[in-house]
């Protein structure tokens, strides 16, 4: 089987599990484990930050953030296609009790206009809108980059609005290796940051949120109080500084596996892709010429020896990943083509 429905599924490499098992450990709520230090100064250092804090999850470090830039009944402005909106099982709603305000944007990103237009006037009936969160890559419109261009100016823009800006930096590393700029010239531009481990650098687990002192220091705070203080977190945080370590640069190898995807698929009829969005490690492929649902698709793909996920109520998303090497990906090219023309 090959698998593709997302590079959240790879498993601990040899190296990274020797890095495991030799981690050394303490109390991380006592802030005693020397590993999750270690992993938390590196994190800051890399990303030109003050501080950052070991999460468990990319939701809980995106929510930690969201309540620490808001007051209940405060509104937060974002993309519509944003991870933090459609994928964190309405955490925004149940822990900060705010609402959101969701932006068409083009390819995952917004412009100052976008958000210019749909910033509450300050009168006393209206909610109060206190953040701005982008999200980069952006997963639902395929692993598209959000240029640094577009950041400098929307921060700049929130700076002069009063906004906090937080960044759904998940699949940051994708966007940095894809892309001319380092990961620090970019974080400098957010309040807040949110990078993650287990996505495409392969550890197990663990996400990790950058920003100043005082805000990493009320992020412990949010952490402990949302079930997310660890103990011995050690041999989690070793998994993630080996992944550091060893599989940034090597992201560049599955963007290449989803561009041949891509291109092996382009010329099947029943099948769109837009190659101009395919960036990084993702690909949206739209089924709608096929006459079969999503469902059906997968289910269709998937008997045949290829996992993929939903990517929207007309599309597939296919996720390339360290796991899969580029052999199976132009197999996975071939079964998929034989299932859209055989039906089968």
């Amino acid at each position: 089987m090959i698998d593709l429905r997302s590079d959240t599924i790879t498993m601990p490499s040899p190296g990274m599990r020797k890095a495991i098992a030799a981690a050394e450990v303490g109390d991380d709520v006592f802030s005693e484990d020397p590993t999750v230090n270690r992993l938390e100064k590196t994190v800051a250092d890399m990303l030109s930050a003050e501080a950052a804090l070991f999460v468990p999850s990319g939701s809980m470090g995106n929510q930690i953030c969201v309540k620490i830039h808001t007051q209940p009944g405060d509104e937060v402005v974002l993309e519509e296609g944003s991870h933090v909106y459609n994928n964190e099982t309405a955490g925004m709603a149940f822990l900060s009790s705010v609402q959101v305000v969701p932006v068409a944007g083009k390819n995952g990103a917004l412009t100052v206009e976008d958000i210019r237009k749909v910033i509450r006037p300050d009168v006393y009936y209206m909610p109060r809108t206190r953040l701005v969160c982008l999200e980069n890559t952006h997963n639902r419109a395929g692993g598209t980059i959000v240029p640094l261009e577009v950041v400098r100016s929307i921060s700049s823009f929130a700076k002069s609005e009063n906004l906090a800006l937080h960044l759904d930096g998940a699949r940051l590393w994708n966007a940095v290796v894809a892309s001319e700029w380092t990961g620090a010239e970019y974080c400098r531009h957010f309040d807040s940051v949110s990078v993650c481990f287990s996505k495409g650098l392969g550890a197990p687990v663990g996400s990790a949120i950058v920003g100043s002192s005082p805000l990493i220091a009320e992020a412990r705070h949010y952490r402990k109080l949302f079930g997310g203080g660890m103990r011995q977190a050690g041999i989690l945080a070793a998994a993630a500084l080996y992944a550091l370590k060893n599989n940034i640069d090597r992201l560049a190898e599955d963007h290449e596996k989803a561009k041949t995807l891509a291109r092996d698929l382009a010329g099947v009829e029943e099948l769109s892709i837009d190659e101009a969005t395919v960036q990084t490690n993702i690909v949206r492929i739209n089924i709608s010429g096929t006459g079969r649902t999503v469902d059906e698709m997968l289910e269709l793909i998937e008997k045949n020896g290829v996992r993929l996920t939903r990517g929207g109520y007309d599309s597939v998303r296919a996720v390339t990943h360290m796991d899969v090497e580029m052999r199976e990906i132009r197999q996975a090219a071939t079964i998929i083509k034989d299932t859209v023309r055989h039906g089968s």
